[in-house]
């Protein structure tokens, strides 16, 4: 069993993010199956080992298995670990690059586990998803959880005591969210008499603020075309689901996962703006008529939550020993074939086809 280190550019400062506040969450839990450390590589600080140290003081291939996430990082990271064992946490898909023969990827969503499945086939692959911090499922104001509502929340069946009325109609985050919907959509709900809330910065209680909220619009499709990369999980939609909230959002990359429009969630930007006008108004006029059923919203916060997150890796993690205790024992790493070559040798198969079928011509 390898001890863990999570490399991470800092923790504090610029650094602070979605994607190092899931690196922290996981270092939390695998702390529970092997011991753990966090580790970074651009910012020293007192509290936490140094890459550059580490390597210094310890000669290849060491005991530990490194875990790289950080996307541009990644290949330089990976030199510099050469010979080590190491394996890919993967978030974001589009970076580029292309991984060592047989580095094993932790994919947090299946749509980044396809991407690797397809440009590094012959590595090690394990599906990981994020899991919701427990606050999100122990506090949020859903049908049958303990929250705000009592427990009779949007989503309550036909019978039970009806929703609560929730001061903000609508919630948005104005991080990575879409110029149609800040500059469009906002508006245009507002006009309609619609009180809209654009979240911008530090907020103290988030599961209070999408507890406050009747509808939550997510739109980050432009905001990860632009960049050129994946939305690699999207943990605020599942975020708003938990808190009982009417989800309005893009289906793009890691979010088609888990929201089945129409059944889960609804999408924003569906054709023409008046569409979009039309069923917000309506979810924050009836939001018990537009949440997903409980039932379904269960099943899917259940396979969101750490326990099951905590499973997950810990199976990883023992094929991933395996995999590194072979390679280390000279076994050969398996490596796909480059593409030049696969087209090269489709041609060349497409070329025989055609010759037979000249030959195959009357008089040749």
């Amino acid at each position: 069993m390898r001890p863990l280190r999570f490399l991470v550019p800092g923790t504090t400062g610029r650094f602070r993010c979605g994607g190092l506040q899931v690196e922290l969450q996981t270092a939390r839990l695998t702390a529970s199956l092997r011991p753990t450390q966090v580790v970074t590589y651009r910012q020293r600080q007192a509290d936490l080992p140094f890459l550059g140290d580490l390597l210094q003081g310890e000669e290849a291939p060491g005991q530990a298995l490194w875990i790289v996430s950080w996307g541009f990082d990644v290949p330089k990271l990976l030199r510099q670990l050469k010979g080590r064992p190491v394996a890919y946490h993967a978030h974001s898909s589009g970076y580029g690059f292309d991984l060592p023969p047989a580095t094993p990827v932790l994919a947090v969503s299946r749509n980044t586990l396809g991407y690797w499945g397809d440009r590094s086939p012959r590595s090690p692959l394990f599906l990981v998803p994020n899991a919701l911090e427990p606050q999100w499922l122990e506090r949020g104001d859903r049908a049958g959880a303990g929250g705000p509502g009592g427990g009779a929340g949007p989503g309550a069946a036909a019978g039970q005591t009806p929703a609560r009325r929730r001061p903000i109609d609508v919630l948005v985050q104005r991080r990575k969210s879409s110029a149609y919907l800040l500059q469009t959509l906002v508006p245009a709900l507002r006009a309609r008499g619609l009180q809209v809330v654009v979240q911008d910065g530090w907020v103290d209680d988030l599961v209070d603020l999408f507890n406050s909220a009747a509808v939550v619009l997510y739109d980050s499709a432009d905001y990860w075309r632009g960049r050129g990369v994946s939305e690699g999980f999207g943990l605020p939609p599942l975020e708003a689901l938990a808190c009982g909230c009417v989800l309005f959002s893009s289906l793009n990359h890691a979010l088609a996962d888990t929201l089945d429009p129409g059944r889960l969630g609804h999408q924003i930007g569906a054709g023409t703006l008046e569409a979009d006008l039309e069923a917000i108004t309506a979810a924050v006029a009836e939001p018990e008529a537009w949440v997903p059923s409980p039932e379904a919203l269960a099943g899917l916060l259940a396979s969101g939550g750490e326990e099951v997150l905590q499973e997950r890796w810990c199976g990883a993690l023992a094929a991933i020993d395996q995999h590194w205790d072979r390679l280390e024992q000279g076994c050969r790493p398996l490596a796909s074939e480059p593409v030049w070559r696969q087209r090269w040798r489709q041609g060349l198969e497409r070329l025989g086809k055609l010759k037979r079928l000249i030959a195959r011509r009357p008089g040749s």
